[in-house]
């Protein structure tokens, strides 16, 4: 009786992955390959080296970073056995910063550091943004001038690129934590709870009708600010940098955030990056950043959205009780990237409905070896054996299909050529290796 009732559960369990969360059958594996290697390649040819680290942290790691909010509304995070409170990682930084203040006397700077974690976040799955996902994480500690966030922009730029992407498809935006402090702080005389809100309120701007964001604008500064608001909105409405620029109060010696973004759009410019831009209403993290802010964004109008982001953080190993290291860096996700690839056809959109075999990277095996007859296998192995030992990749067929069978269903996994055994390819020990594509054959012992 037992026995039928758990036949009967286990009869009753879904075949559906866990919301937010992806299966990778080979084709999808083969796009995810594809985009760590777009990402490892590009990290490496600018002299960065790989790290890792668990996927479980004390949940207090992120109550430091991030505070209660991200710890009680988006992560996995429970009691384990020993009674520790342990959160699966939703982001890859307060990881590196621990392991940079662990060994910090002993590192050689400046480091350059990159991770393809997998990041768990407990949201709401939609476009571009899923709970479970792998994230390139690009960081560069130990340089203070604005050459880091050059170099770094300038990977991200070779990393959109290699994506599919030309210059003319994308934007690179800019902006600076010391601007925005100055012009909330110093300019409009805001308190640093009223900036929080309006930092907050900014980065919502594009998503806002102009009427609401103006009016929560008003909620933030008060009744009595009614000019400042207006000047405000002006401000942020600016078309471009000189005219944002200009109507800040004027003094011999321009402002430090003002400069930077003008020496890092400089630096990229010479560098032949030219469509980076000042970007006001780019916030990305108004608690997280020390500097430069920058994101790059799809102009496509079937993707417009921003692709990865990242900025300068110099603060971060101060959680530690460590000096400032200054540090620039960002992240990449793979959703993203897959979404943007299929958008400018890099990878075909319908890779997963042939779970088995995929356009988008390199077939299963070089050759396929189709038999005629069980008898025939021993010869078939040791065929392989000698084939793999040259480095080529070979994939037996031990199914007993007839071999027309066999060598469709080489055809259908793309494997390029086959070799049919059977009892004269024993006896005289010559085989044919055909050309599925072709037709041709060629002779071999």
């Amino acid at each position: 009786m037992s026995k039928d009732i758990n036949e009967s559960k286990v009869q009753k369990l879904s075949t559906d992955s866990y919301k937010g969360v992806r299966d990778f059958f080979p084709a999808d594996m083969a796009v995810q390959k594809k985009i760590f290697d777009i990402w490892r390649k590009t990290a490496e040819k600018y002299g960065y080296e790989e790290y890792s680290a668990s996927v479980l942290e004390p949940a207090d790691l992120y109550r430091a970073k991030s505070g209660e909010e991200l710890i009680n509304e988006q992560t996995y995070t429970f009691t384990d056995r020993g009674d520790r409170e342990v959160t699966l990682r939703p982001e890859m930084t307060p990881t590196l910063a621990r392991m940079v203040a662990a060994r910090k006397r002993e590192l050689i700077f400046p480091l350059r550091w990159y991770s393809i974690p997998n990041l768990f976040r407990y949201e709401q799955p939609q476009r571009g943004r899923l709970r479970e996902h792998w994230q390139l994480n690009v960081d560069l500690f130990g340089v203070e001038s604005i050459n880091a966030e050059i170099e770094v922009i300038s990977m991200a730029s070779d990393i959109t690129k290699a994506y599919g992407l030309k210059d003319s498809d994308f934007e690179i935006r800019i902006n600076n934590r010391k601007v925005i402090n100055y012009i909330l702080a110093d300019v409009f005389d805001l308190d640093p709870k009223q900036s929080h809100k309006l930092a907050k309120l900014i980065d919502k701007k594009e998503k806002m009708k102009p009427e609401i964001f103006t009016a929560t604008v008003n909620d933030i500064f008060g009744a009595e600010k009614t000019d400042d608001v207006q000047k405000f909105i002006t401000l942020l409405n600016s078309k471009n940098f000189e005219e944002f620029a200009a109507q800040l109060p004027q003094s011999e010696d321009e402002h430090e955030g003002i400069k930077e973004v003008r020496k890092v759009i400089a630096g990229l410019e010479e560098l032949g990056i030219t469509n980076a831009r000042f970007d006001q209403t780019l916030m990305r993290g108004f608690d997280y950043y020390t500097g430069t802010v920058f994101e790059i964004f799809d102009l496509n109008p079937e993707n417009r959205r921003a692709v990865l982001g990242g900025g300068r953080f110099d603060e971060l190993l101060a959680l530690f009780g460590n000096e400032k290291v200054p540090a620039v860096g960002f992240g990449a996700g793979d959703v993203t990237a897959r979404d943007l690839m299929e958008t400018y056809g890099t990878i075909a959109k319908d890779s997963s409905k042939n779970p088995g075999a995929s356009d988008n990277s390199l077939p299963p095996a070089d050759i396929a070896i189709c038999i005629m007859g069980e008898e025939n296998i021993p010869f078939a192995l040791e065929t392989a054996k000698i084939l793999r030992e040259k480095g080529t990749r070979v994939a037996i067929d031990l199914s007993k299909k007839k071999i027309g069978d066999q060598i469709k269903n080489a055809d259908k996994r793309h494997i390029p050529k086959v070799i049919v055994i059977g009892g004269e390819e024993v006896k005289t020990g010559k085989l044919k290796v055909k050309d599925l594509k072709t037709g041709a054959e060629v002779e071999m012992k």
